[in-house]
């Protein structure tokens, strides 16, 4: 027996602006909690394999890098256009010491959580 991602957890101050940029970012709608948490949904469209987002609400701030952070890949391939996008919604390039030919873009969001724009699909083509 194996288990699968169906959701990924993110602890944040705000949960309004993190539901607003992630929604816009992911194309997933969102789903108020009335206990100060956001649940977003994918498109219903999407496979039943794409996880869903919970934000939840804490009064802690973001303090060192992230342990770990989602790999993101644009729809349509085309990373740098998906890259400025993101900046719009209030993204912002983070230094986490890449190089330059490293094939991902490392973004944080509004409150500072790492994330990459991947510019190939890091399955296995073998």
């Amino acid at each position: 027996m194996t288990v699968h991602f169906v959701q990924w957890t993110l602890d944040v101050r705000d949960v309004t602006r993190m539901a607003r940029f992630w929604s816009e970012a992911l194309g997933y709608t969102v789903d108020a909690g009335d206990d100060g948490s956001a649940k977003l949904y994918p498109p219903d469209e999407a496979s039943p394999s794409m996880p869903t987002l919970w934000l939840q609400n804490t009064a802690t701030p973001k303090q060192h890098k992230n342990r770990n952070h989602p790999d993101l890949r644009p729809v349509d391939g085309d990373v740098d256009a998906e890259v400025e996008r993101l900046l719009t919604l209030g993204a912002t390039r983070v230094d986490v010491g890449q190089r330059a030919d490293d094939p991902f873009v490392v973004l944080a969001d509004p409150e500072g959580n790492e994330f990459c724009v991947l510019r190939r699909d890091p399955r296995r083509t073998d």
